[in-house]
Protein backbone atom coordinates (compact mmCIF):
# COMPACT_ATOMS: atom_id res chain seq x y z
CA UNK A 1 0.00 0.00 0.00
CA UNK A 2 0.82 3.82 -0.57
CA UNK A 3 2.96 5.48 2.15
CA UNK A 4 0.77 8.56 1.67
CA UNK A 5 -2.74 6.33 1.67
CA UNK A 6 -1.61 4.35 4.35
CA UNK A 7 -0.97 7.64 6.33
CA UNK A 8 -4.24 8.83 5.38
CA UNK A 9 -5.88 6.08 6.05
CA UNK A 10 -4.81 5.58 9.47
CA UNK A 11 -5.84 9.44 10.42
CA UNK A 12 -8.39 9.97 12.99
CA UNK A 13 -9.26 13.06 11.08
CA UNK A 14 -9.74 10.52 7.72
CA UNK A 15 -11.88 8.04 9.94
CA UNK A 16 -14.72 6.21 7.93
CA UNK A 17 -13.82 7.64 4.71
CA UNK A 18 -14.62 5.48 1.46
CA UNK A 19 -11.54 3.62 0.31
CA UNK A 20 -12.04 5.18 -3.12
CA UNK A 21 -11.76 8.44 -1.83
CA UNK A 22 -8.78 7.86 0.33
CA UNK A 23 -7.34 6.66 -3.05
CA UNK A 24 -8.45 9.92 -4.90
CA UNK A 25 -6.90 12.20 -1.76
CA UNK A 26 -3.03 9.71 -1.67
CA UNK A 27 -3.04 10.79 -5.29
CA UNK A 28 -2.96 14.54 -4.33
CA UNK A 29 -0.39 13.93 -1.66
CA UNK A 30 3.20 14.57 -1.32
CA UNK A 31 5.77 14.88 1.60
CA UNK A 32 7.04 17.75 2.80
CA UNK A 33 9.15 18.92 5.48
CA UNK A 34 9.96 22.37 7.11
CA UNK A 35 12.84 23.59 9.78
CA UNK A 36 12.11 25.27 12.95
CA UNK A 37 11.71 28.97 12.53
CA UNK A 38 10.39 28.66 8.69
CA UNK A 39 7.21 29.84 8.17
CA UNK A 40 4.63 27.30 6.03
CA UNK A 41 2.74 30.28 4.70
CA UNK A 42 1.62 34.06 5.26
CA UNK A 43 -1.95 35.49 5.85
CA UNK A 44 -3.03 36.55 2.23
CA UNK A 45 -0.85 33.99 0.67
CA UNK A 46 -2.61 31.96 -1.84
CA UNK A 47 -4.46 28.98 0.20
CA UNK A 48 -3.16 25.68 -2.05
CA UNK A 49 -2.80 22.91 0.09
CA UNK A 50 -3.89 21.04 3.96
CA UNK A 51 -0.97 19.83 5.75
CA UNK A 52 -1.38 16.34 7.47
CA UNK A 53 1.10 16.90 10.48
CA UNK A 54 2.90 13.66 10.91
CA UNK A 55 5.98 15.30 13.21
CA UNK A 56 6.43 18.70 14.56
CA UNK A 57 4.82 21.15 15.73
CA UNK A 58 2.89 24.23 14.09
CA UNK A 59 1.93 27.43 16.11
CA UNK A 60 -0.99 28.90 13.57
CA UNK A 61 -0.77 33.16 14.22
CA UNK A 62 -2.02 36.46 13.55
CA UNK A 63 -0.40 39.76 13.72
CA UNK A 64 -1.93 42.59 15.81
CA UNK A 65 -0.41 45.71 15.11
CA UNK A 66 -0.01 46.59 19.01
CA UNK A 67 0.72 43.03 20.21
CA UNK A 68 2.77 41.85 17.02
CA UNK A 69 2.01 38.24 16.73
CA UNK A 70 -0.35 36.17 18.70
CA UNK A 71 -0.06 32.47 18.51
CA UNK A 72 -4.16 31.34 17.82
CA UNK A 73 -3.03 27.53 18.06
CA UNK A 74 -0.37 25.04 18.01
CA UNK A 75 -0.87 21.75 16.11
CA UNK A 76 1.07 18.65 16.01
CA UNK A 77 1.14 15.52 14.76
CA UNK A 78 -2.30 13.85 14.15
CA UNK A 79 -3.27 17.71 13.56
CA UNK A 80 -4.46 19.46 10.04
CA UNK A 81 -3.40 22.87 8.82
CA UNK A 82 -5.03 24.67 6.27
CA UNK A 83 -8.64 24.92 5.47
CA UNK A 84 -8.33 28.25 2.91
CA UNK A 85 -7.81 26.24 0.03
CA UNK A 86 -11.69 25.13 0.27
CA UNK A 87 -12.96 27.94 0.47
CA UNK A 88 -13.10 30.94 -1.88
CA UNK A 89 -10.79 33.48 -2.15
CA UNK A 90 -8.49 30.81 -1.55
CA UNK A 91 -6.23 33.16 0.90
CA UNK A 92 -4.55 32.15 4.23
CA UNK A 93 -6.50 33.92 7.17
CA UNK A 94 -4.04 33.21 9.26
CA UNK A 95 0.48 32.60 9.79
CA UNK A 96 1.59 29.15 10.00
CA UNK A 97 5.06 28.68 11.34
CA UNK A 98 6.86 25.44 12.43
CA UNK A 99 8.37 25.75 15.83
CA UNK A 100 10.13 22.68 15.54
CA UNK A 101 11.24 20.55 12.55
CA UNK A 102 8.20 19.39 11.09
CA UNK A 103 7.43 16.58 8.91
CA UNK A 104 4.22 16.60 6.93
CA UNK A 105 2.14 15.17 3.32
CA UNK A 106 0.20 18.32 1.90
CA UNK A 107 -3.02 17.48 0.05
CA UNK A 108 -2.97 19.98 -3.70
CA UNK A 109 -6.33 22.13 -2.78
CA UNK A 110 -6.57 22.80 -6.31
CA UNK A 111 -6.78 18.93 -7.96
CA UNK A 112 -8.81 18.32 -4.75
CA UNK A 113 -11.56 20.88 -5.34
CA UNK A 114 -11.38 19.72 -9.18
CA UNK A 115 -11.88 16.20 -8.23
CA UNK A 116 -14.62 17.32 -5.75
CA UNK A 117 -16.70 18.84 -8.71
CA UNK A 118 -16.58 15.45 -10.58
CA UNK A 119 -17.23 13.93 -7.55
CA UNK A 120 -20.06 15.12 -5.31
CA UNK A 121 -19.40 12.38 -2.48
CA UNK A 122 -15.50 13.48 -2.20
CA UNK A 123 -17.29 17.08 -2.15
CA UNK A 124 -19.53 16.55 0.81
CA UNK A 125 -16.97 14.38 2.90
CA UNK A 126 -14.39 17.51 1.78
CA UNK A 127 -17.13 19.81 3.18
CA UNK A 128 -18.03 17.68 6.26
CA UNK A 129 -14.69 17.31 7.65
CA UNK A 130 -12.55 20.90 6.79
CA UNK A 131 -15.92 22.67 8.26
CA UNK A 132 -14.88 21.18 11.56
CA UNK A 133 -11.22 22.48 11.21
CA UNK A 134 -12.64 25.58 10.80
CA UNK A 135 -14.98 25.80 13.59
CA UNK A 136 -12.07 24.73 15.75
CA UNK A 137 -9.65 27.91 14.69
CA UNK A 138 -12.66 30.23 15.24
CA UNK A 139 -13.34 28.73 18.77
CA UNK A 140 -9.17 28.79 19.46
CA UNK A 141 -9.40 32.64 17.95
CA UNK A 142 -12.40 33.48 20.15
CA UNK A 143 -10.52 32.07 23.53
CA UNK A 144 -7.27 34.10 22.56
CA UNK A 145 -9.19 36.93 22.55
CA UNK A 146 -11.04 36.51 25.44
CA UNK A 147 -7.83 35.91 27.06
CA UNK A 148 -6.23 38.84 25.71
CA UNK A 149 -9.20 41.19 26.16
CA UNK A 150 -11.15 40.05 29.30
CA UNK A 151 -7.88 41.34 31.29
CA UNK A 152 -8.47 44.65 30.42
CA UNK A 153 -12.48 44.84 31.03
Amino acid sequence: MDNSKKTLELHPFFEGMDPDLLDVMACCACHREYQPGQFIYREGDEADQALLIIEGKVCVEIFAAQRGSLVIQTLGPGDILGWSWLFPPFKRRFDARAIELTRAIALDGGVLRQKADEDHRLGYELLKRFSRLVVERLQATRLQIIDIYGKHI
